[in-house]
């Protein structure tokens, strides 16, 4: 049997986390990544073999780098990157701060720009690999409290469509992953209604799937991306009295 390895970025918890234990049910090698090298070497030490631990904080560029190296020597390649890594504020416009920005555009969308730079040679020389950039339907357009997380996550959606012409000359393939809600440590302290809440092994179960499919974009739960997509092509007007009456704000 052929030794496939992925790396996954925010593995320690959340999306990140499900997802690399959906996988290694398929008998994928996992190199996790994420700040808490404590929760990695656990994982590592429950599915001895299957779990290697890459601690990493993705807004060090060398960093990434280095470890990217890393796992390609020491689990003999690479064949699937998994960006995951993320985390959100809430803005109000009461407490509005610079530097809630400066943070979440730092780790959502310039800690999966160093991951892209570290993992991007190696899958164009070889003209293979697959790589997934995990944005979010918040990117789609602006919802109540989310300014900065939305911001971050929206950047990523026009970076990645802006880079799969690339990837597909070069023979390496890129998908664009946009989640709703899943209950994670970060959903749970939401003070607001969440529609179509996902548990985590259902979203880990939607995004392999997608993995394995052709499609540019993976979406779960899919309906509460259609809405989405839907209300964003309304008028203001419409559009701002709707995510009123569905969010309360």
């Amino acid at each position: 049997m052929t030794v496939r390895c992925v790396w996954i970025t925010g593995a320690s918890s959340g999306i990140g986390l499900a997802l690399a234990k959906r996988m290694m049910r398929d008998d994928w090698i996992v190199a996790g990544s994420a700040r808490s090298a404590e929760a990695l070497e656990a994982l590592e030490r429950k599915h001895s073999g299957q779990f290697f631990s890459y601690p990493l904080d993705v807004t060090d560029e060398a960093g990434a780098a280095a470890t990217v190296a890393r796992i390609r020597k020491e689990r003999g390649g690479l064949d699937m990157a998994v960006l995951a890594a993320g985390t959100h504020k809430p803005v109000e416009i009461g407490d509005f701060r610079p530097d809630v920005f400066r943070s979440l555009l730092e780790i959502n969308l310039m800690g999966v720009v160093n991951c892209i730079a570290a993992v991007a040679p190696g899958f164009l020389a070889d003209r293979a690999g697959h790589l997934a950039v995990v944005s979010s339907v918040a990117g789609y357009g602006g919802l109540p409290t989310a300014a900065a997380y939305g911001a971050s996550k929206a950047a990523l959606i026009n970076m990645t469509e802006a880079l799969k012409p690339d990837f597909d000359r070069n023979g390496v393939k890129l998908q664009l992953v946009c989640p709703g809600f899943v209950r994670t440590p970060l959903t749970d302290k939401n003070p607001f209604p969440m529609p179509f809440l996902m548990e985590p092994e259902d979203a880990a179960d939607a995004f392999y799937r997608g993995l394995q499919s052709n499609r540019f974009e993976i979406t779960f739960p899919r309906i509460f991306a259609i809405i989405l997509r839907c209300l964003n092509v309304l008028p203001y007007s419409l559009y701002f009295r709707l995510v009123k009456r569905g969010t309360g704000k």
